[in-house]
């Protein structure tokens, strides 16, 4: 079941990613209510414990550009079935540190 509820909220913010990678300025969307994360398609390159490295695209939303970092997984982290080497939809959430950290990975299809 929560894979299924993480799928259609996937699902549901595709149209907001083609809006998001129009070129215009972003905006933290973890300040709007009801807002789970901010998500974007990335390249799995490594998962090595509680880190993942990972490449992508720009996240307008929380003004990133391009690149390839590591990023840490948050406590109950989804990414089951995910690999190095695999193209996901990812879910970035803010920490408790302030810092985005992946709440979920989702192999893309």
């Amino acid at each position: 079941m929560r894979n299924f509820l993480l799928s259609l909220a996937f699902a549901a913010t595709a149209p907001a990613l083609a809006l998001a990678s129009d070129g215009h300025s972003g905006h933290d969307m973890s300040s709007h209510e009801g807002t789970a994360g901010v998500h974007a398609e990335a390249t799995v390159n490594s998962i090595d414990g509680d880190t993942v490295n990972v490449t992508h695209g720009p996240i307008a939303e929380i003004g990133w550009p391009a690149m390839t970092m590591d990023l840490g997984l948050l406590d109950g982290a989804e990414v089951d079935g995910v690999e190095s080497g695999d193209d996901v939809m990812m879910m970035l959430e803010k920490g408790e540190d302030g810092m985005y950290a992946i709440r979920a990975l989702m192999p893309k299809e």
